[in-house]
């Protein structure tokens, strides 16, 4: 990858077409269940706010199924912390802007505490503080009713879904792994051909870089045996 790449962020993705259609028709499927509950339970106002921080988890659930920030926990935790902490500060700060700030900034906090960072979780704790008559109204019950039960949705979906797919299965621990090799590390410098090869054989979007990866395999490599 050129310099501008590099700089840019571009990363490797030599995910196949099969996976990726997989990725587009699961959070399609899920986000039209999202939506109904949302509309529901908010009507069209309040529901266009909500399903924002929706779509961004059924980005991570479905194109990363087996990355950290998708797990369950992170997901459930994530919303529901960040829903209770834009509540709060929705009702105790009068000033909208430093209510949104804080929000965001508590919710960023506690989901680290909690080992549950889940990126959507912050526009949740945004939405209730910013989502307007419709969600301020609910008070504390927005925070059960849609956004525990949007969350409850989007995670049966995805077991369900990738549980259809043997190499993507869901949560993490459920997707199939072949037998644990019985090698050791090399210490030998691995080429971005190598990276490649790997990347493809997994065919799954991997949340990491290649610079990351190669300096996962040198501390490997070095470690005292």
């Amino acid at each position: 990858m050129n310099a501008a790449g590099r700089w840019l962020g571009v990363e490797l993705d030599e995910v196949s077409w099969r996976e990726k259609v997989v990725s587009i028709v699961g959070g399609g499927v899920a986000l039209l269940a999202v939506v109904g509950i949302s509309r529901h339970a908010l009507g069209l106002e309040g529901a266009s706010s909500l399903v924002a921080s929706m779509g961004a988890s059924a980005v991570l659930l479905f194109a990363v199924p087996h990355g950290a920030l998708s797990q369950p926990w992170p997901v459930l935790a994530g919303h529901l912390a960040s829903a209770l902490i834009g509540v709060t500060c929705a009702r105790l700060i009068g000033n909208t802007e430093l209510a949104a700030a804080c929000a965001v900034g508590l919710a960023i906090g506690v989901m680290h505490q909690l080992r549950a960072v889940h990126p959507p979780g912050g526009a949740t704790a945004l939405t209730a503080v910013v989502g307007g008559r419709a969600v301020s109204s609910l008070g504390y019950s927005f925070v059960w009713r849609p956004v525990l039960l949007n969350a409850l949705t989007i995670l049966a979906i995805a077991v369900l879904f990738n549980g259809a797919f043997p190499w993507r299965r869901y949560p993490t621990h459920l997707a199939r792994r072949p037998a644990p090799s019985t090698g050791t590390v090399s210490g030998e410098p691995v080429a971005h051909e190598d990276v490649v090869a790997a990347l493809r054989s997994i065919d799954s979007f991997v949340d990491i870089t290649e610079e990351d990866l190669l300096r996962l395999h040198r501390i490997l490599s070095t470690r005292p045996r």
